[in-house]
């Protein structure tokens, strides 16, 4: 064939090898993948399972060997937490299998922790919340309530307490990572009719700065108000009913007649804070050629009511008004579900049973209900939009409901409160700021809801020590864990106005230290106003009394023990 190929792919060329060469290469997939063994986060992730073990073959209690296990878990899963080695929704997922390897609980039971009331009141909520955003309602409210606010001549204070109010207001009925969302660009847009550059003038720059640090900070002062405002309050919650399931839990109503005076103190706070060291006297001068009234008036109108045909406006108002009405309702559930001891609310027409998350749940599912007048068949909400169901959060707060069974089931609560003896004979006064600065500590480091996950089952065994009512120091630790105000990681609304590359570490920190002393100061003082978030309601426990020591309330004999 005269050295040509065959057919078969055979060459005639006698010095042609029989098989065809390949070129060797090296992979070096191998090499990088045992480097990749040798790195920090493989040490992190290998951490958890290590003081686990450590715990195991270490630490000796005197109690059950649960007990011990149940130590050891906590040490695995806060590891992780702390460092991230896993992603936190993993985590919190941990105690469906820790918890019935080492023999603490059932899988059953532990399966039950991730969906109660305080759940479901949770995902009802999301739901609402992203319906709010599909509708564009929070940018209108916004818009519209800052426009009450901008002043004539232009006011930089009374605008920035009109921006600030606005999302401490749409943070009060939604998660603290949902509002922070919605209203930074509601912020920015405002920043963006200002001059930037190198030719900014100073008083321009420090009122971007305020105006953005106000909107960072305004988010979880505002969810504070209410049980659905932040994950925190909604642990706090969940812990109370799992420790004390014979006590009456917490309503929202309750909580929302302790923690609404609380936020708008510690918001007044962060205004005057702001007005002082960004909003000097010259600012009003500087930022009236750029922006007033007018400006956010166009704002209003590129929501597309302008470019709307009548068909389409009023398909828009239909959908909106019904949305409200649906808001308004729930927000009326959940506050006369149970109103006061001797004025029963709706709730005792069904024998208590029904909670606040059946009203969430309940106002949720009329959305995919009521129909639209858009097209035919088509419904308020679509289930395609709660796609983005933030579900790490619903299994945080899960997995922070099974720790706190956990500890309890296990023995270790018992061995914490005999530990903590010391604590008997310390007034009460000084115990509470400490602990809400303790827990306002450790929760710049780690998430909110970890850190109340982690010092809520400690601080009801230090309580059940020192014979007082356990909200009073639950409360402040619950408290606390929401002031991770110093640093851009601490909470994701610190996250979303640290990107926006308006405000520096050193901005967060210059507001975030005196609004932490602020919080720990308005928590000492408003505590003893808890006799009136129910206590004198709990039937476990004698109403409040005034020793020489401070605010203590006395444990019933019968009540002594936490079952």
């Amino acid at each position: 064939m005269n050295g040509e190929d065959s057919p078969n792919g055979v060459t005639d060329d006698l010095k042609a090898p029989l098989l065809p060469i390949q070129e060797i290469t090296v992979n070096d997939s191998d090499c990088s993948s045992v480097m990749s063994l040798f790195t920090p986060k493989s040490f992190f992730i290998l951490l958890g399972p290590l003081l686990c073990t450590l715990t195991c073959l270490i630490v000796k209690l005197d109690g059950p060997v649960t007990s011990r296990n149940m130590l050891a878990v906590l040490a695995w899963m806060f590891s992780w937490w702390i460092t991230e080695a896993v992603p936190m929704p993993v985590t919190s997922m941990s105690p469906l299998f820790l918890f019935p390897l080492f023999g603490i609980s059932s899988a059953d039971e532990v399966a039950h922790s991730y969906m109660d009331d305080v759940i479901s009141l949770v995902l009802g909520s999301f739901i609402l919340a992203l319906a709010v955003e599909h509708y564009n309602l929070h940018r209108r409210l916004a818009l519209n309530i800052t426009l009450l606010f901008c002043g004539d001549p232009l006011n930089p204070p009374l605008l920035l307490l009109g921006i600030c109010a606005t999302t401490f207001f749409v943070s009060m009925w939604m998660h603290n990572v949902t509002t922070a969302l919605m209203m930074m660009p509601v912020a920015t847009g405002i920043i963006q009719r200002l001059p930037a550059g190198p030719g900014q003038s100073p008083h321009v720059n420090r009122f971007c700065r305020a105006v953005v640090l106000g909107v960072t900070y305004a988010t979880p002062v505002g969810g504070i108000s209410t049980l659905t405002g932040t994950g925190v309050n909604l642990i706090l919650v969940g812990m109370w009913k799992s420790y004390f399931p014979e006590a009456d839990p917490i309503s929202f109503s309750t909580w929302f007649f302790f923690g609404f005076p609380f936020a708008v103190l510690l918001f007044f706070a962060l205004w005057a804070i702001l007005c002082c060291l960004y909003c000097s006297r010259g600012a009003g001068a500087a930022l009236s050629p750029y922006l007033d009234k007018s400006h956010l008036r166009r704002e209003v109108e590129m929501l597309g009511f302008q470019r709307a045909n009548r068909f389409q406006r009023a398909n828009t108002v239909f959908k909106e008004n019904k949305y409200s009405k649906n808001q308004n309702m729930l927000i009326f559930l959940w506050m006369t579900r149970n109103i006061t001891e001797h004025i029963p609310g709706w709730g005792a027409l069904f024998n208590g049973r029904a909670g606040d998350g059946t009203a969430s749940v309940m106002m949720a599912t009329l959305l995919f209900i009521i129909p639209s007048k858009k097209r035919k068949g088509e419904k308020l909400m679509d289930w395609n939009i709660c796609k983005k169901l933030p579900w790490n959060i619903v299994l945080l707060l899960g997995a922070g409901f099974a720790i706190a069974d956990g500890v309890k089931s296990s023995g270790l609560a018992d061995i914490l409160s005999k530990a903590l003896g010391f604590l008997e004979h310390a007034p009460y006064l000084v115990i509470a700021p400490a602990v809400c600065l303790i827990s306002s500590t450790v929760t710049e480091f780690t998430s909110n809801n970890s850190t109340t996950t982690l010092v809520l089952p400690i601080l009801i065994q230090v309580a059940q020590t020192m014979h007082v009512h356990p909200l009073l120091l639950m409360v402040p630790g619950a408290i606390g864990a929401q002031f991770s105000y110093l640093l851009p990681t601490g909470t994701p609304s610190n996250v979303v106005g640290f990107t926006t590359g308006h405000i520096e570490m050193k901005d967060m920190m210059k507001i975030g230290a005196p609004l932490k002393v602020a919080g720990i100061a308005v928590t000492a003082l408003l505590m003893p106003s808890l006799e009136h978030m129910s206590l004198g309601q709990t039937k476990e426990y004698d109403t409040i009394i005034i020793p020489p020591s401070g605010w203590q309330v006395l444990y019933k004999q019968s009540a002594m023990h936490i079952a």
